[in-house]
Parts: structure tokens; C-alpha cells; sequence
């Protein structure tokens, strides 16, 4: 159990303190006065691991299978001795310009959070720092913690989506730059970068429901103070959904101007082979008229015929060029 508890503490009155190392024990303790709770922070438990915990707290089978799985959409459950909560952490990849989420579930019960982190881009270690130095916050309970990290995961959805948006206004850029779209792995790079947003969707869009959920303050095991915390949380999420939102329309746009110009070129080429088949073709004709083994052909014993049809054909051919030209066909 030491290698999947990355940390458990009990906080009292919103400053860490010393427990028993029993997990029983140390709940018991949390329970004992009324101004306590146990926090415990695991990574990515097998089985046999979060069996000894979920018996502990009395987790919901249904949550803790959820919880082994992390294959969750981000959600919100209610049960008898817990509130369950799935949020998906994401993080940006600035080598790789990707972007990959974790998971992060939260139980949250009577005097106890248990925190169980699967993947990257939670940021548990950062937020229980952040609370310690704040005990006025802290002393709300398992409530305050949710609140943490709820805001944490989403304040950190922005600053994604912001650097979303400077790699896609690079790729707009480049896809509308004079010399710029002309290689076939343009529209590979936008398909990458709409699947990167698509994977931030994923992440950011479901959570909305949830949040809506703790707006209301009609759970249990959260504090109705708690409601203009978490209404702050909401706000940030709606914007977190409209930069993606308006990330994925921006890429489509893009790609729709991308396939257009490539249209554009292809019609400039096929006039451009045109333009070379039709000058190509006048002394292509003339020479096959000429070429015929006919006895009784005109011009044929007249000394000037070579000369005169060879100039013939490349007045004709020069003509065309010019008219090419001009109308933008060259």
C-alpha cells in the first residue's frame, strides 16, 4: 500500500497533522472530534490494493469498478455513504504540440477524501500544497478539496486551449501564406490538431453537467456554502467550452479553405496542361497533314514550302501563347 498511497494526512481545522498509519484508525480519529478530516491520495491501484481502501470508507462497488477501470467520462454520483466524481486533467505537450488527458476520481464522504489518479495531468500534488498554505480554506472539509481541484482541472483546461490557439493561428497562418498549403501534409497537420481538440472536448465538454450539479448545493457531503466557489468553477468551464468550440469551428474553416485552394490549383494546372496540349497541337496537326503519302499534294515542289510552314506553325503557336497569357492561362 506504500507504493500506491502517494499521501494521506489528516487536517484539523485546516492544518496538517500527524495520524495513525491504520487507515481505520486514522478515520476514526478524523471522525472523532467533528473539526477533522482524512485525506488520502492514491495512483493508479490494482485491484487487490483499492480493495483494502474501498473496504475502509465503505465505497459503492459500482464507484470503486469505475474507479479501477479509468475509462470514465467526467461525471458525478450520488450513493448512500459517498459522492463520486470523475474529472479528466489534461495536458499540453509543447515538444509534440499534443494534447493527452488522465483521470482523476474523487470520493468524498463523511470526514474522508480519497483521491485515485490514473495518467498524467492531475494536479493533486500542486493543489494540496496550495491548500496547507491556506487553512481558512482547508477547514471546510472534504468540500474545500473538491472545490481545489475542480478549479485546478479547469483553470488549467484555459491555459490549454490558449496554447491550442497559438498552434492553430501558425497553422492558419501557413495554410493562407502565399508559398504556404502546398504540401500534402497540410491537411494531415490540421487533421492532427482537430483530434487534439477533439480529445480536449472529451475532457472539458461532460464536465459541465457535473459542475451545474455542485452549483445547486442540493448534495450531499457538500457544503451549500460552498455554492459561489463552485458557480466561479462553471463560469471558467463555459469559457474553457466556448475556446474549444470556437477552436473546432476555426479548424474546420481552415480545412474547408485549405481543400478550396487546393481545388484552385488543381483547375490552374489542368489550364495550364491545356494551354501546352493546344500549342502542342498545331504542328502536331500540320505535320500529320504533311506527313501523308499523297502523290498530288500542294507546295510540294515549291522551294519555300519547309521554310514558310515551320514559321506557320510557330507564328500560330506564339498567337496562343500570347493569348494564354494574357487571360492568365500560363
Amino acid at each position: 500500500m506504500r507504493r500506491v498511497i502517494v499521501d494521506c494526512a489528516i487536517y484539523r481545522a485546516g492544518r496538517r497533522t500527524k495520524g495513525p498509519a491504520d487507515l481505520s484508525d486514522a478515520l476514526a480519529e478524523a471522525r472523532a472530534t467533528g473539526d477533522a478530516f482524512l485525506w488520502v491520495g492514491l495512483h493508479e491501484p490494482t485491484e487487490e490494493e483499492f480493495g483494502h481502501v474501498s473496504a475502509e470508507f465503505a465505497l459503492h462497488p459500482l464507484a470503486v469498478e469505475d474507479a479501477l477501470k479509468a475509462h470514465q467520462r467526467p461525471k458525478l454520483e450520488v450513493y448512500d455513504d459517498s459522492l463520486f466524481v470523475v474529472l479528466k486533467p489534461v495536458v499540453y505537450e509543447p515538444e509534440s504540440d499534443r494534447v493527452s488527458s488522465g483521470e482523476l476520481m474523487l470520493f468524498i464522504g463523511d470526514s474522508f477524501v480519497v483521491t485515485v489518479r490514473h495518467g498524467v495531468g492531475s494536479p493533486l500534488a500542486a493543489v494540496r500544497t496550495r491548500l496547507e498554505a491556506e487553512p481558512e480554506v482547508l477547514r471546510h472539509g472534504p468540500t474545500a478539496v473538491l472545490y481545489a481541484i475542480s478549479d485546478a482541472v479547469v483553470d488549467h483546461y484555459i491555459e490549454v486551449a490558449g496554447e491550442l490557439q497559438v498552434d492553430l493561428e501558425e497553422l492558419e497562418a501557413d495554410v493562407f501564406a502565399p508559398t504556404g498549403g502546398h504540401t500534402a501534409r497540410t491537411a494531415e497537420r490540421i487533421y492532427t490538431a482537430k483530434r487534439q481538440v477533439l480529445e480536449f472536448r472529451r475532457a472539458s465538454g461532460p464536465l459541465a453537467g457535473p459542475v451545474a450539479r455542485l452549483v445547486t448545493g442540493a448534495l450531499p457531503f457538500v457544503h451549500e456554502e460552498a455554492m459561489p466557489f463552485f458557480r466561479d468553477v462553471q463560469d471558467h468551464l463555459l469559457r474553457a467550452n466556448e475556446q474549444v468550440e470556437g477552436l473546432d469551428r476555426l479548424l474546420s474553416d481552415v480545412l474547408s479553405a485549405h481543400l478550396a485552394q487546393m481545388g484552385v490549383r488543381q483547375n490552374d494546372d489542368m489550364r495550364k496542361i491545356s494551354a501546352w496540349a493546344a500549342m502542342a497541337a498545331i504542328p502536331t496537326m500540320v505535320a500529320g497533314i504533311y506527313g501523308m503519302n499523297f502523290e498530288h499534294m500542294p507546295e510540294l515542289r515549291w522551294t519555300w514550302s519547309y521554310p514558310v510552314v515551320i514559321l506557320l506553325m510557330a507564328g500560330v503557336v506564339v498567337g496562343l501563347y500570347r493569348l494564354f497569357k494574357r487571360r492568365g492561362w500560363m
